[in-house]
């Protein structure tokens, strides 16, 4: 199996609003792929399809063979959301201990994935008295225990320091370079350039599906110019 994620005809509803459009795509294993669009264009959205939380989905969605959302699947995906989904009134360490004991985890597994966010140090600290960036890792961290092969991460280099950005993303090809498919979402399109592929999107539909440079060709940029620029001209020919 070459990837993690095979995706047909993708149709979600919500309310009367249909916000996904048919799409097509698959994500392959051992590759950082970069869900890229501005604020509301459908990205949470697609995410929660992935890990099979999102209602009114139309279309065949298929993660490692399985339907997403299949009970076999919980222990394969780790997912990490826009808002904190960790006990502020726990320390880092109780939080990773209670979330290793519902997935059957080793105390190790626990040490492991503090010390996989540089939270070591913080291991005994209250997560309510964490910044916003040391609690955006405590997420992370659970969602690296057991080892996922598919880690689906919406927007977690949000309201970091350029220097823990550069190590996420560093952690994030590092697990890339072991077979797990990666998944990253963001609006700010400086992050493009360290996505192995890149999937541009806009109003529930892709503009774009290739790497970086095949991007900018399709845009018919140099390899010079910016992802940003790629995503203008690409709009800005498309239908409206």
């Amino acid at each position: 199996m070459t990837s993690a994620v095979e995706v047909a005809g993708l149709t979600v509803v919500r309310g009367r609003r249909e916000v996904l459009h048919g799409l097509d795509f698959t994500i392959p294993l051992g590759e950082v792929t970069g869900l890229l669009g501005p604020s509301g264009c459908g990205k949470s959205t697609l995410m929660r399809v992935l890990v099979g939380v999102q209602a009114g989905v139309a279309g065949t969605v298929s993660v490692f063979g399985e339907p997403a959302g299949s009970r076999s699947l919980r222990h394969r995906i780790g997912y990490v959301t826009q808002a904190p989904s960790v006990y502020d009134d726990l320390s880092v360490a109780e939080n990773l201990a209670f979330f290793a004991r519902v997935l059957g985890e080793e105390r190790a597994e626990v040490e492991r994935c503090i010390a996989a966010v540089d939270l070591g140090d913080q291991a005994d600290q209250v997560v309510a008295r964490l910044s916003g960036g040391q609690r955006s890792r405590v997420g992370l961290a659970v969602a690296l225990l057991g080892s996922p092969s598919l880690l689906v991460l919406d927007e977690p280099t949000v309201g970091l320091d350029p220097v823990l950005r550069e190590d996420l993303w560093s952690m994030f090809h590092r697990l890339a370079a072991t077979g797990v498919a990666v998944l990253v979402s963001s609006h700010v399109m400086d992050e493009a350039e360290r996505c192995d592929r890149l999937l541009l999107m806009r109003d529930g539909v892709f503009l774009a599906d290739g790497s970086p440079a095949e991007i900018k060709r399709v845009a018919g940029l140099t390899d010079d110019a910016d992802i940003e620029q790629a995503f203008l001209a690409i709009v800005r020919r498309s239908p409206t």
